[in-house]
């Protein structure tokens, strides 16, 4: 049981930007501390994934790619945009404000 206990708090203290996201629905990927809350998203197309902005900073979201592109607004914090991914692949989101910032989506 102890041993079980420490791995548990190993995992807690593991960074989110580590973590990929599998998509049975809409995604959820929050926007703070100029970054975004995980690293990868896995997805189906069609299904839609959700930026929300969590940061005291206006974000604004991309991708481009030979198949794919999108290209959001000034998003106000507080607010979220929403995309939906119509093609398979593999595509980058970023940030034009924050160009740091990336997110990995596998849509299948």
């Amino acid at each position: 049981m102890l041993i079980i206990a420490r791995f548990t708090i190993v995992l807690a203290l593991l960074p989110l930007s580590a973590a990929t996201v599998t998509a049975g629905g809409p995604v959820n990927v929050t926007q703070k501390g100029r970054a975004f809350s995980v690293a990868s998203v896995q997805t189906t197309r069609g299904e839609i994934v959700r930026f929300i902005n969590d940061d005291l900073f206006e974000h604004q979201i991309y991708v481009e790619a030979p198949s794919f592109t999108f290209e959001s607004d000034e998003q106000e914090p507080g607010s979220d945009v929403e995309i939906r991914f119509s093609k398979a692949g593999l595509f980058e989101v970023r940030c034009h404000i924050h160009p740091k910032m990336l997110l990995k989506v596998e849509v299948r």
